[in-house]
């Protein structure tokens, strides 16, 4: 609550003062918070390890400031300044790891429906769910190929592409449709093909796409029902796009719309329920 008379951008409660200018950023986001998290995501499989100087590069922070926020986040155990000077992901993070694992890990039924579904099709099964503007994909079964889709359980992806992205929509409100055209690379123009992509879907049961996100890589999904029929996640495969003749797509839609079907009739909702903005 802001006091009467207190300095405009300054918040005053309990005793305290801090200034609205340098902790909330945009959409409602606590900055330190955000910028937290943007270091944090610069650590993946390929770089487990940053020097203070490449960190700060990386992530576009001034030397002074991360060193503030590495420190902080080495006290809590997510990050951990070695004795070699090198920053690496902290053992702390490995009870959060725990968690998220207890919360979205799949019923092994799922897991054996899209293991066999990445053995029929041989291509890369991916389960995905939307979570704010983006898709989380929470499970995924690689294909046997050499030359096969990489998608990190844990990665998080835009909205605007992808034939997941587009399953995805149809369960969401169209401010959620509008905010992923706008956030896209064709800003607001997109909106409008987007919404007929997005119903286009709805009708047909399934998207498929090619190129959309990344050249040379195309995808089929189709949706995951709860049990009251709320839409809950995209049953995908991905492979390459030369693999997507379409004499080929029309055998694939058919298995993964009726291996999305089968994981319907699970009835994950409890697991998984909807977005509360869906």
């Amino acid at each position: 609550m802001t006091e009467t008379g207190a300095p405009p951008g300054v918040t005053e409660s309990s005793g305290t003062t801090r200034s609205t200018s340098d902790e909330e950023g945009g959409g409602g986001r606590i900055r330190s918070v955000a910028r937290a998290v943007e270091v944090l995501a610069r650590f993946d499989e390929d770089t487990l390890s940053w020097t203070v100087s490449d960190l700060a590069r990386a992530t576009g922070l001034p030397k002074t400031t991360l060193v503030r926020m590495v420190d902080t986040l080495e006290q809590t155990g997510m990050l951990w300044l070695r004795p070699d000077g090198q920053i690496t992901v902290g053992a702390g993070l490995l009870r959060w790891a725990r968690l998220a694992r207890a919360a979205w890990e799949l019923p092994e039924p799922v897991m054996q429906a899209m293991r066999r579904l990445a053995d029929e099709c041989g291509e890369t099964t991916s389960f995905y769910v939307r979570q704010g503007p983006h898709r989380m994909c929470v499970a995924q079964q690689e294909g046997p190929q050499t030359l096969r889709q990489v998608v990190r359980i844990g990665d998080r992806l835009p909205l605007w592409a992808g034939a997941s992205s587009k399953v995805l929509l149809t369960g969401a409100p169209d401010e959620v449709v509008e905010a992923a055209a706008v956030n896209s690379p064709y800003g607001p123009g997109y909106i409008a093909q987007l919404r007929e992509q997005v119903e286009q879907t709805r009708a047909n049961g399934y998207a498929v796409t090619h190129g959309e996100r990344e050249n040379g890589v195309s995808g089929i999904a189709a949706p995951i029902l709860g049990g009251e029929g709320h839409l809950i996640a995209a049953l995908a495969l991905g492979g390459p796009t030369t693999r997507f003749t379409p004499e080929r797509v029309s055998r694939l839609v058919t298995a993964v719309t009726a291996a999305a079907h089968w994981i319907s009739g699970l009835r994950l909702a409890a697991t998984f329920p909807p977005p509360e903005d869906g």
